[in-house]
């Protein structure tokens, strides 16, 4: 990694890293419930809510080292949305996402966001979900050793709400809902290759 070019992700990763020390295991799931309810007694929050303030996080420390903007409000804003509208947003910033079998320990970038389609009931009708995604996670990794995690807000296997599992145990576990038309996994830091710098 050259660690010039490369500031704006060491920072984004360290940014993500220190919310996900803070708040695994201590942090319950309920649908619906976005960043703000971490405040709430118990503190609780969803998949999407945990995602978009894990990428916010990330992004804006991104800004503080990229010497530009990378991030702007727009793209900020964008990615505060329902799980499937998120995976839609930030593959069309990357230009490339991953599906189904596609999707492993080789393939992955660095900090990939990954959607599933797992059901959910009623409640996943509340929104347009063109591929049906109803989860979606987000890898981390270990500012020291560069290891991959997964960091999820899991509401329908144990350990319930926040919890951290390394990626390669994460994929085995989720391995039935890795096919086509099941996974999808988008680059939410690609803005920060020099090669998607943009002009205006």
């Amino acid at each position: 990694m050259d660690m010039n070019r490369d500031a704006p992700l060491v920072a984004a990763g360290i940014a993500v890293w220190d919310l996900v020390e803070r708040h695994t295991g201590h942090v319950g799931y309920k649908g619906g419930a976005k960043a703000d309810k971490l405040q709430a007694t118990p503190p609780v929050v969803d998949c999407s809510g945990w995602t978009a303030l894990l990428l916010a996080t990330g992004m804006q420390a991104a800004n503080a080292v990229a010497g530009t903007e990378r991030f702007n409000a727009a793209d900020l804003a964008a990615i505060h949305t329902w799980s499937d509208r998120m995976i839609e947003v930030l593959g069309s910033w990357s230009g490339t996402t991953l599906e189904g079998d596609h999707i492993s320990l080789d393939t992955l970038p660095p900090y990939a966001t990954i959607g599933l389609q797992q059901g959910g009931g009623a409640w996943a009708t509340n929104h347009p979900r063109p591929r049906g995604i109803t989860h979606v996670v987000q890898i981390v990794r270990h500012p020291s050793s560069d290891a991959a995690f997964v960091s999820e807000a899991q509401g329908w296997a144990e350990p319930y709400g926040l919890r951290l599992l390394p990626l390669a145990d994460w994929l085995q576990l989720t391995q039935p809902y890795l096919r086509t038309g099941k996974a999808w996994a988008v680059d939410p830091f690609a803005m920060l290759n020099p090669s998607k710098l943009r002009t205006a």
